[in-house]
This record gives C-alpha cells, sequence and structure tokens, in this order.
C-alpha cells in the first residue's frame, strides 16, 4: 500500500438515499476528477468552495449532476489535496464515479486509509483516529461527546503534561552524567522523586479513568432475575419504557431470555429479561431456568426482584445470596402497589411507575460511584490506552525504587525511558534531538 497513490473511495453508508460522497486523495486527486467531470467553466479549485458539475459516463454523456468540494492540503482531513463529489445517492452512480476515477488513476482506498494518512500526515495523533472509530460507532450521545473530545484531543492534552515532565527527569540525568564537565549538578534522590510523584499520581488517575470510560465504551449487561410471576418482565418494559416483553399473571410466561438495548445516562446497556427461577420437571422451563443462571453469570449487574405482595421467600434468599457472590447486584421489591407490610427493599411499581427512577439512580450509583467524568478531563475510554499507561506507571515505580536503592544514574535513565515509550506509543515518538533540545534550552552548557 503505497501512500503516494491518489485514493477514492464512497464516504455514505451502502444502499440508497438522497446524497451519496466520492471522496478522492492524493496528488492527483484534481486531475482525476477533472477527468470524469464536466463544469460549466474551466475549473478554479478554489479550496473550501463547492461547485456545480456534471458526472460524465465514458461517452461524455450526463450522468448525474453534483456538488464538487475541494480541500487544499495540508488543511483537509488526510493533509493532503482532497476531493469530494457529492452525488445523488444511487448506488449506480456512486459505483459508477468510482469506476471511472479508478480509469484515471487512482485506487481503492484501502478500509480506513483516509484516516490512516491523517496519521501519517502529522494531522492527528493516534487516540484521536481511534476516536473518529468511536465517533462512527456510538449508540448514545453521551458515547458521541466523548468520541468528539477525544477526537479534539482531549486524550493527548491529558497525556502530554505528564510527558513533558519524564523528558524534563530524563534530560536532567542525561545532562548530569553526559555534561558533568560543564558543571551541570547531579539531581538528588529526593528532587528525582519529587519528580517523580507528579507523574506517577497523573498516570494513576488516567488508569482509573478506565473503570468507567470502558462502560461508556462498551456498555454494560443488565440481568433482571426473580422467581416466575414476580414481576420481571414488567419491571423490564418499564426500564425500557416501552413493552417488548410479554407480561401475563401466568407463572413461567417467560421460558427464554429476551434482551434489548437501552441508555442509561448515557451508558448503553443490554437489558436481560430472564426465566423465571424456581424447581421445575418441565423440559422446556429447566433450560429456560439455566439459561436464567447462566445471564446471570455473564451480566456486570443483576437485579434480583422481590413480590412484594407475598414477602420473601427461601428461594429469593437463594437468588439473593448467588446474586452477591457473582458481583455488583440490585434487590428490588415489586408489586409496591399491592405491599401488605413494610421492607426495606428499594421498593417499585413496574405497574404504575412508582420507585423506577429511583431504580435508575441507584444503577447509575452502582455503575459511576464517583460520577460522571468530564470528556473534557481525558477520559480513557480503550484498553490499548490503559495497558501503555500501566506499562509506563510500572517502569516509573521501577525508577522510584532504583532511586531508593541508590542505583546510578544510568540505570535510572533506562527505567525513565522504559516508561517514555509507551507514552510515545499514545502521543508519537519522542526524539534523540527532543532531548538534547530540552538539554540545552535548560542548562547553560558550553557558554
Amino acid at each position: 500500500m503505497s501512500t503516494q497513490d491518489t485514493i477514492v473511495a464512497i464516504s455514505t453508508p451502502p444502499g440508497a438515499g438522497g446524497l451519496g460522497v466520492v471522496r478522492l486523495s492524493g496528488a492527483e486527486a484534481r486531475r482525476v476528477a477533472e477527468g470524469l467531470l464536466r463544469f460549466p467553466a474551466a475549473p478554479e479549485w478554489k479550496p473550501w468552495t463547492a461547485s456545480l458539475a456534471e458526472l460524465l459516463d465514458e461517452s461524455g454523456n450526463t450522468v448525474d449532476q453534483v456538488v464538487v468540494t475541494y480541500f487544499a492540503a495540508p488543511r483537509s482531513y488526510t493533509a493532503e489535496d482532497v476531493v469530494e463529489i457529492a452525488c445523488h445517492g444511487s448506488p449506480v452512480v456512486l459505483r459508477h464515479c468510482v469506476a471511472r476515477a479508478l480509469q484515471g488513476g487512482a485506487r481503492p482506498a484501502e478500509p480506513g486509509e483516509f484516516t490512516l494518512r491523517a496519521y501519517l500526515n502529522g494531522r492527528i495523533d493516534l487516540p484521536q483516529a481511534e476516536a473518529v472509530h468511536d465517533l462512527i460507532t456510538a449508540t448514545t450521545l453521551h458515547q458521541a461527546r466523548i468520541a468528539a473530545q477525544q477526537m479534539e484531543g482531549s486524550v493527548s492534552r491529558a497525556i502530554a503534561p505528564l510527558k513533558a515532565q519524564l523528558v524534563e527527569l530524563i534530560a536532567l540525568l542525561e545532562a548530569g552524567i553526559d555534561f558533568a564537565e560543564d558543571d551541570v549538578s547531579v539531581a538528588s534522590s529526593d528532587h528525582i522523586l519529587d519528580r517523580i510523584r507528579p507523574i506517577s499520581v497523573g498516570l494513576t488517575r488516567l488508569i482509573e479513568s478506565f473503570r468507567f470510560g470502558k462502560l461508556v465504551h462498551d456498555g454494560l449487561t443488565l440481568a433482571i432475575a426473580g422467581r416466575p410471576n414476580v414481576g420481571k418482565s414488567s419491571l423490564f418494559n418499564a426500564l425500557l419504557q416501552r413493552d417488548r416483553a410479554i407480561v401475563t399473571n401466568i407463572p413461567g410466561t417467560t421460558r427464554d431470555t429476551v434482551s434489548e438495548t437501552f441508555s442509561l445516562e448515557g451508558i448503553p446497556v443490554r437489558l436481560v429479561d430472564t426465566a423465571g427461577i424456581r424447581a421445575s420437571s418441565d423440559v422446556v422451563e429447566k433450560l429456560g431456568i439455566e439459561r436464567s443462571f447462566q445471564a446471570m453469570a455473564d451480566a456486570d449487574i443483576t437485579i434480583v426482584v422481590i413480590d412484594l405482595s407475598v414477602g420473601v421467600e427461601e428461594d429469593d434468599l437463594q437468588l439473593m445470596e448467588r446474586a452477591v457472590e457473582q458481583g455488583l447486584h440490585l434487590i428490588v421489591g415489586n408489586k409496591s402497589d399491592l405491599l401488605w407490610g413494610a421492607s426495606d427493599l428499594l421498593m417499585v411499581s413496574a405497574k404504575t411507575g412508582d420507585g423506577i427512577e429511583e431504580l435508575r439512580r441507584r444503577l447509575v450509583a452502582l455503575i459511576a460511584p464517583d460520577g460522571f467524568a468530564s470528556p473534557q478531563s481525558g477520559l480513557i475510554t480503550s484498553l490499548r490506552h490503559e495497558l501503555l499507561l500501566k506499562e509506563s506507571l510500572e517502569s516509573l515505580q521501577r525508577t522510584a525504587n532504583a532511586v531508593s536503592f541508590g542505583l546510578p544514574h544510568e540505570m535510572l535513565l533506562l527505567d525513565c525511558y522504559s516508561a517514555l515509550r509507551p507514552l510515545d506509543a499514545l502521543t508519537g515518538a519522542t526524539t534523540a534531538d527532543d532531548i538534547l533540545n530540552h538539554i540545552f534550552s535548560t542548562f547553560c552548557i558550553g557558554k
């Protein structure tokens, strides 16, 4: 795959629509476009301006009337010359436009190649490139907002000062080793530890943000479990705010798991309604109960529903014990409108809607006990980012331990560079010139 080629692809989703866009990127983008378009006059190719043109076939006949927009390098998405041709959204027309561009010398773009070129040309860094995909695949507005902030560099901005402090520490140690004859003082152990500490604190904060960031990025699974006829399906529908599961007063109506996705404060939640759990000899019902237990095991949070109109029974206690063993859970007493006695449970009525908002608040508190992080704060939503930050933090901790043992600064530098490499993998490489420039701009060497 050559990055010098001019590439072409349809940039809008498959299928028919009002509009469809074909994108060209590369040094020959304008020339290729001129070969398949006819303008009312000679094209001026004025950057960031839309022009009307006709899309032609091989014989020069008009196929479609299109709008052509030119983005000049380096102020384009890929930092190359980019031409976008907005056609009517017929798949036949769009494929014809691409075919004519290929005849003119362009080649088909590989998956993600426009964003890859933006990265290779320095238009965006890796966290920004990954955020492009996250924004495209967002299923809630909260996901979209965080991805948009990451596209604008929120992750890179959060890491940049920590990386700058680490580079300063490396420069300090390098200067003390390489320029000792120029009377550059060697940093004391306490001074080195003082410099390591804020970097470690910052990295730890970013790593801890992944606990919530993972939920925002991947969503979570919430299983509703309980005995037959306690109101699980009614609660399922109440949380979804629509009738999705069949509700009857006949115990055992739900024989299999039913799932649906909804948004809880911007977090995508896969809600699973399970079969009622009880002792049964019915083969089909037993299979459903097995799937209920499996759904509880796979869920991030389990809601155990108790029927308040009859009270807590032995089967309820066993289910509650299982939910406690498996992790995050809530115990909910349903049918509060039929309540015959007091209860310490979270009381709701799926029928009237009483307590449903409080249930939502309790779920949010379980998911994010420290509240929702601001996207601008550099929320980490990628497992790759978390692993790299952990690798950097571990190397910093080794550096601090080496300082405590009084090891030579040459040995400290090995761990410092090990801490820097994962950060480089996130935001871009630090070169030897970066280190030297910092040394010479900070210390009066060789004056």
